[in-house]
C-alpha cells in the first residue's frame, strides 16, 4: 500500500484539490483514493453551488484584432475581486478567449440577441 503522503500526492494530481482537503478526504475514506476523489468531487460541487449568485463586478474588457484588421472580437470577463482581474493568468485567459472567438468567425452571438439573423445554429457563437 502506498504511503499516506504518496496517496495525498496522487489525489492532488487527480483533483487539483489542496493538500489539507486531500488529507482530510483520505482520512474520512480510510485511505481509499477512489472514495476520497468522489468525496472531493461532491464537496466541490457543493462549494460551487454556494458561489452561484455572487457578484462579479470586477474584471476586464479584452480585444483582439487579427493582423490585417479584418477580424476582431471584444469580450468582457468578470470576476469577484480586482486582485484576480489584475493577474497575468486572468489577462491571458481573457486574451485567449477573445482570440478563440475571432478564430471561430461567428456571424452573431446568439439567437436571443439577434433573433432576426436567420442563421444556422453553427453560425452563432453561443
Amino acid at each position: 500500500m502506498a504511503s499516506n503522503t504518496e496517496l495525498i500526492k496522487q489525489l492532488r494530481e487527480r483533483t487539483s484539490a489542496g493538500v489539507m482537503d486531500c488529507k482530510n478526504a483520505l482520512e474520512e475514506c480510510n485511505d481509499d483514493i477512489d472514495k476520497a476523489e468522489n468525496l472531493l468531487l461532491e464537496k466541490g460541487i457543493a462549494s460551487a453551488s454556494k458561489k452561484i449568485g455572487r457578484d462579479t463586478n470586477q474584471g476586464i474588457i479584452e480585444t483582439y484584432i487579427h493582423s490585417g484588421g479584418r477580424i476582431g472580437s471584444i469580450v468582457e470577463i468578470n470576476c469577484e475581486t480586482d486582485f484576480v482581474a489584475r493577474t497575468d493568468e486572468f489577462k491571458n485567459l481573457s486574451h485567449d478567449i477573445a482570440m478563440q472567438i475571432a478564430a471561430m468567425a461567428p456571424k452573431a452571438v446568439s439567437p436571443e440577441i439577434d433573433p432576426e439573423a436567420n442563421l444556422n445554429k453553427d453560425e452563432f457563437l453561443l
